[in-house]
């Protein structure tokens, strides 16, 4: 019985979304810390952050943050309530790219999705010519920019493409998925949030490098068959369909 490929599964994330539609819609805020979010009143509000652009980032200004954190540390960023209905009309015009390039398309918000291009390969190329195509597609239909990553797996893929943002695109050949994996930290896998970080790291456990070399048996009576799914991650297996 032959041997099946590997599959090709592309990550594409794109690049401070609500931040980038906003720079690109108004040419005087490109170049400038945008931060897409609650109100600041001056260091008074309420509620969080959306997305901040990359010049934001650089104060460390992140999505997710309190606005009045992000006030604290960019004073002088452009603070911008979001138009969820322009970002959603942006979203539908990029999925419609994706549906180009292969009719295995999983929506992970309204900025990210995975894509299983094993079957485009004859028509399309390898994996990387796909990701620059794809990613010329939509610089070239929308003016914004996305990152990539390309692998075997949807894990490898996601944690491929957040590697060298923004508009980046980074490759994982098949058979070094581990290798590739095994520096980073061990918060970077899918399961693993503060809590089990903590726990990770009563057993020595700093890298997923580290997770991958644990002794299976003693994973798996620390967390049960939890132990056995994160040492399969670790490891760089990952079967899950894009769907």
């Amino acid at each position: 019985m032959p041997l099946l490929s590997p599959r090709t599964i592309l990550h594409v994330d794109m690049d401070a979304f609500f931040a980038a539609v906003e720079q690109r819609d108004r040419p005087e805020l490109r170049g400038t810390p945008v931060i897409v979010g609650a109100d600041p009143k001056g260091g008074r509000g309420r509620g969080v952050v959306s997305t901040a652009s990359y010049e934001a980032r650089r104060f460390g200004v992140g999505s997710a943050m309190p606005i009045s954190e992000a006030w604290r540390r960019c004073p002088q960023g452009v603070y911008l309530h979001p138009d969820m209905e322009k970002y959603a009309r942006e979203s539908e015009r990029i999925m419609a790219v994706f549906e180009r390039f292969t009719d295995l398309v999983e929506p992970v918000s309204i900025d990210e999705a995975f894509l299983d291009v094993t079957g485009s390969a004859r028509a399309m190329g390898t994996g990387e010519q796909i990701g620059r195509k794809l990613k010329a597609a939509i610089r070239d239909e929308t003016g914004l920019t996305a990152s990539v990553g390309v692998a075997t797996s949807k894990l490898v893929a996601k944690v491929a493409s957040d590697m060298r943002k923004p508009d980046g695109l980074v490759v994982v050949p098949p058979g070094t998925e581990a290798a590739f994996l095994a520096p980073l930290p061990v918060r970077r896998l899918w399961g693993v949030g503060p809590k089990m970080e903590e726990t990770l790291a009563t057993l020595g456990v700093a890298t997923i490098g580290n997770l991958a070399a644990l002794d299976p048996g003693r994973l798996e009576r620390r967390l049960g068959t939890h132990g056995h799914d994160l040492l399969r991650l670790a490891r760089g297996e990952d079967d899950r369909e894009v769907a």
